[in-house]
């Protein structure tokens, strides 16, 4: 193979990956076809592209037509896993758009699919291909900032008015979204808080409901975890804050990190904090630290974020090249979710890995008592759709 023929499902989100490819920004690839339901949007992309790509309104069919050796998903989030099966059921290479799905459970069966068919299976996660976070994990995974104690991520930057929330159906319903701010906005920094510092043990999450929005779903959020070795953490996130904050800060017994306007900034300890507390004996006094402006690489704007996920996935089907993002390990940010809305729900602690069957109990009876009824109008077969 000498390119990868892809197609795209859903031309919401779906549509950025579209162009790009169609742009020709993706060495190795190119946009063979395109599926949404909603007719107009396929008007209008067949408007731009005329006959250089087939058109489908249906997911089977368009991964039937033998047009395709890949496929990007990029519809709502309930279908990531559904669509995802039936892709590589058919022999076809995939990539899932964030999150990799709503409830573990279903995501876990993917997993296990992909783990037996021997396709390329990616997931949309593209803050791991920013040099910044890049070089953080780096920093964390050599060492330089000792054992972990603590992690904070304060993510309020995510405001979003009520007209947002009204313009969709599916938003913002146990039914059409499966969730609010932690299963729409977060998916990348709860991955990128596992990526860097590893799945805590258990989870204590404090979730409030339709707090600043017209909404059944979550819009403010504070959650507390415990890792294996003794650290813990924080994650604190809202859709109801403006101006917001973006800081994610590590605490390790080297000193600490911190992430902020798009920064790192490391004050690192001359000599380690457990070995300073054993040794000085001056009573007042703490190790010397040196504040470290760490430089981030510009890097290749065609490996970075959105368009660096795509190539490095198009690289592994062409050149075996490893995954920066495989898409089994989609289920790990999101059994973080699952974890908070859970102990939410249930008004306690919840281990990891998680009771999968309890939280889908628990996500169905949310889902019954909805009194935010919506349609839900997704580019999916009517098989396929009642198959969730």
């Amino acid at each position: 193979m000498e390119k990868v023929r892809i197609g795209v499902i859903g031309l919401g989100m779906g549509a950025m990956h579209a162009k790009y490819i169609a742009d020709g920004e993706i060495p190795g690839a190119e946009l063979t076809a395109i599926c949404d339901l909603d007719e107009s949007r396929i008007a209008y992309w067949r408007d731009q592209w005329q006959d250089k790509v087939a058109y489908f309104t249906d997911a089977e069919a368009m991964m039937d037509s033998g047009k395709v050796d890949a496929v990007i998903v990029a519809t709502h989030h309930y279908l990531h896993p559904v669509l995802g099966k039936t892709v590589l059921e058919k022999g076809l290479h995939l990539m899932v758009e964030k999150p990799a799905g709503v409830f573990t459970k279903n995501v876990r069966e993917l997993n296990e699919l992909a783990e037996q068919c021997g396709k390329v299976y990616g997931i949309m996660y593209n803050q791991r291909a920013l040099p910044l976070y890049q070089k953080l994990k780096d920093l964390i995974d050599s060492g330089e900032l000792g054992e972990l104690k603590r992690t904070n991520w304060i993510i309020t930057n995510w405001y979003r008015s009520q007209s947002y929330y009204d313009s969709g159906g599916w938003r913002a319903t146990w039914a059409g979204e499966g969730g609010g701010v932690l299963i729409n906005q977060d998916p990348h920094q709860l991955d990128l808080w596992q990526w860097i510092c590893g799945m805590p043990k258990r989870v204590r999450g404090f979730c409030y409901y339709g707090k600043f929005h017209d909404i059944e779903v979550e819009d403010d959020v504070t959650a507390f975890v415990e890792y294996e070795n003794g650290a813990t953490g924080t994650f604190i996130t809202s859709t109801g804050e403006t101006p917001g904050t973006n800081r994610f800060e590590i605490s390790g017994d080297r000193g600490k990190i911190v992430i902020e306007d798009n920064k790192l900034t490391f004050w690192r300890t001359r000599v380690s904090e457990r070995e300073f507390n054993a040794t000085f004996k001056g009573g007042f006094g703490q190790p010397e630290s040196w504040k470290c402006e760490v430089p981030i690489p510009e890097g290749d704007k065609s490996k970075i974020a959105h368009r660096g996920i795509t190539a490095n996935w198009v690289e592994a089907i062409l050149k075996g090249t490893p995954l920066i993002a495989p898409g089994v390990e989609g289920i790990r940010g999101l059994s973080i979710s699952n974890a908070i809305h859970l102990s939410s729900w249930t008004n306690d602690w919840v281990e990891l890995p998680l009771d999968e069957d309890l939280y889908y109990e628990k996500l169905q009876e949310k889902i019954e008592q909805s009194t935010f009824r919506k349609k839900v109008k997704e580019v999916v077969s009517s098989d396929l759709q009642n198959s969730f």
